[in-house]
């Protein structure tokens, strides 16, 4: 897969007393703890998040028409989100599956908890079930698919092409 680099043109600020969840550890920030984003942004665009007093808290996809405003992809506002990103998160996440389960049959990605909010991602034999559950995710869905292929080659396993396939 060719390098990409996937930007964030805007800055997401919390309200004053909000952002405790996503301090703790979690993953999603709420409609209601939004005070407002400065630059040009779409649903689905990475944005960096901000505490009320300019504290950065990371990056992460933001939805506008969603409950959960943004989903947060990490915790360091300098991280570049590229394709190497991608690859480190979906690596850990095959390597941790290898030690813990029967990997001929199981859940690859477990979408927050693999860092990859949004995004479940099964394994039966040589045939992946994608499911996006946010439209940030959906539309790196493709890349993931991708380099989730090339990691499993790496070890052997070869995916099926999907092409042609008829939706239900």
């Amino acid at each position: 897969m060719e390098y990409k680099k996937y930007e964030a043109n805007a800055v997401a600020v919390l309200k004053k007393g909000e952002g405790r969840t996503i301090k703790a550890g979690g993953a999603w920030i709420y409609d209601n703890e939004l005070e407002s984003v400065m630059g040009v942004c779409e649903d689905g665009d990475i944005v960096i998040v901000r505490d009320f007093d300019g504290y950065p808290m990371g990056k992460g996809f933001i939805n506008r028409k969603s409950k959960i405003i943004i989903r947060m992809l990490t915790r360091n506002a300098k991280q570049d989100l590229d394709s190497n990103f991608l690859r480190l998160r979906i690596k850990n996440a095959w390597e941790y599956r290898k030690k813990t389960v029967d990997t001929g049959c199981c859940r690859l990605i477990f979408g927050e908890a693999d860092f990859l909010p949004g995004i479940v991602i099964d394994k039966f034999e040589d045939v992946l079930v994608v499911e996006s559950l946010a439209l940030g995710i959906d539309r790196l869905k493709p890349d993931i698919v991708e380099i989730l292929k090339e990691i499993l080659a790496e070890d052997g396993i070869s995916i099926a092409s999907m092409s042609g396939a008829t939706p239900r």
